[in-house]
Parts: C-alpha cells; structure tokens; sequence
C-alpha cells in the first residue's frame, strides 16, 4: 500500500511537472490531462485507472468546471445585481448549480475522475470582465453570460444524455438536463424583458 502511495506521488509529481512545461492554463486542462494518464490500457497500477471513456471524461471536466463558474457568476450577481429579478435568478444559478456540482463530484470520485477545481480560463477571464461591471450594466452582461452559457449547457447534456457510455454519467446528464432547459426558459423570460 505504502509502495503504491508513492507511486501516485511520483506520477502526479510528474504531471504537474509535464502540465508546467506543456504550458496548462488551467484547472480543466490540468483535469483532462490528469484523466488522460488514468487510461487503464496504459498504466492503471499506477495511477488506479480511470473506470470511463475520454469522452465521458471530458463531459465530467467541462460540466464541473462551467458549473463552478455559473456558481461564481451567481454568487457575485446575488451581491451586485441591481434588478430583483436577477438576483432571484442568480440565487438559483448558485442553489441548483452546488447541488448539480456536488452530485457530479461525488460521481467522479467513484468513477477516478480528476474534475477542475476553478473554471477554465475563458470562463475566468469571463469572471473578470463581469466584475468590472456595475448597474444595468451588469445585470445585462450577467444575463447575456447565463443565456449563452445555458445555450452550451444544454447542448453539452443533451449531447451527453444521448452518448454517454457510463450508464452513471448518462444518467446524471439525463437527470440534470431538464434542470438547464429551465433555467434557459427563465433566462431567456429575463434577457426579453431587458429590451
């Protein structure tokens, strides 16, 4: 047990070492890369194997790491959102987003998948460029952000709904969708009535 803890230190030494050079940028591409080495055909003895495609992998990676930015964009609305509404809505982006986050979290745990722990760099420079905002001002942006951003999301879970190979991962996918398609009718009610 002990020679293979020190294996898994050695191999995620390695990566992060790897990640540095091949220049990562961030958490999800450090998650995916981390997934890839789990490839049990390769080197399950070392790394414990990962228990899911790469594509079923990447689906875990970017629901993780978009879900924790529509969180982040949430909590920052509830705080800046000058309109009732938005904060309402920001308020269930952040409520239905941690529990998705979590559900999905504890899946990959089981599952040995590596999941981002911050949003990709677009979904940070995404972050920053809405903090800087204020006013109308923002409650636009921000509900431009969840309009787009839901566009994507249901996309990413239908497609995953449909051709998931982990039974768990299309079940979570199919279970969560009509969540998404929710908060897209509600943000788009919200962007119609911004006009």
């Amino acid at each position: 047990m002990k020679k293979l803890s020190s294996i898994m230190m050695i191999a995620l030494a390695a990566l992060a070492f790897q990640a540095c050079k091949s220049g990562v940028k961030d958490s999800k591409d450090a998650a995916d890369s981390l997934n890839k080495t789990k490839d049990t055909t390769q080197n399950a003895a070392a790394t414990g194997g990962i228990a899911v495609t790469a594509d079923d992998a990447k689906f875990a990676t970017t629901a993780a790491g978009d879900g924790e930015a529509e969180v982040n964009a949430g909590k920052m609305a509830q705080t800046k959102a000058v309109s009732t509404r938005v904060k309402e809505f920001a308020t269930m982006m952040v409520n239905d987003h941690t529990k998705a986050g979590d559900e999905l979290a504890a899946l990959a745990k089981t599952k040995n998948i590596s999941l981002p722990l911050t949003p990709d760099a677009e979904g940070q420079k995404a972050a920053s460029d809405l903090a800087a905002k204020s006013g109308k001002a923002f409650d636009k942006a921000y509900i431009n952000a969840m309009l787009d951003g839901h566009k994507k999301a249901v996309k990413l879970f239908e497609d995953a709904s449909q051709n998931c190979k982990d039974p768990d991962l299309k079940a979570f996918a199919t279970k969560t969708l009509p969540t998404l398609k929710m908060h897209l009718d509600s943000v788009q009610a919200i962007h119609k009535s911004m006009k």
